[in-house]
């Protein structure tokens, strides 16, 4: 058993080159095996770019409301309790609404050592849906 301490890990920022807004990525973790996830809070407005999972991905949503989109589909609104999945190279992106903060756990399992394969931004036009 491995337990990780709640504050155990510091807050990091949400990369500019991936994500729009203010987003905070908290307790990341990766399994023994192929598994990697973190807890991941959007401030109003922002937002992942584009990106793809090779193995998919599952998200969590757990505070908040939050948008989704799948490339060429609706943005989709998310709210708490609402389980999230992308199938492996579904294009896609998710953060939060326009007024409302949302939070997720993102989880993925990993291929060749990479669980995301990032693209392009999400423009405010895709966004507003």
């Amino acid at each position: 058993m491995d337990i990780k301490r709640s504050g155990a890990q510091p807050s990091k920022a949400g990369p500019e080159e991936y994500f729009t807004g203010r987003v905070r990525i908290d307790a990341p973790f990766s399994g023994s095996g192929k598994l990697s996830g973190a807890t991941v809070t959007f401030e109003p407005g922002a937002r992942t770019a584009w990106h793809t999972h090779p193995l998919g991905q599952t998200l969590l949503v757990t505070a908040g409301l939050g948008r989704a989109q799948r490339d060429g589909g609706p943005v989709e609104e998310i709210r708490p309790g609402d389980i999230v999945w992308f199938a492996p190279g579904e294009k896609h992106w998710h953060g939060a609404a326009p007024d409302c903060a949302m939070t997720h756990i993102a989880v993925a399992e990993m291929e060749d050592g990479r669980a995301v394969d990032w693209l392009e931004q999400v423009t405010d036009d895709q966004y507003a849906g």
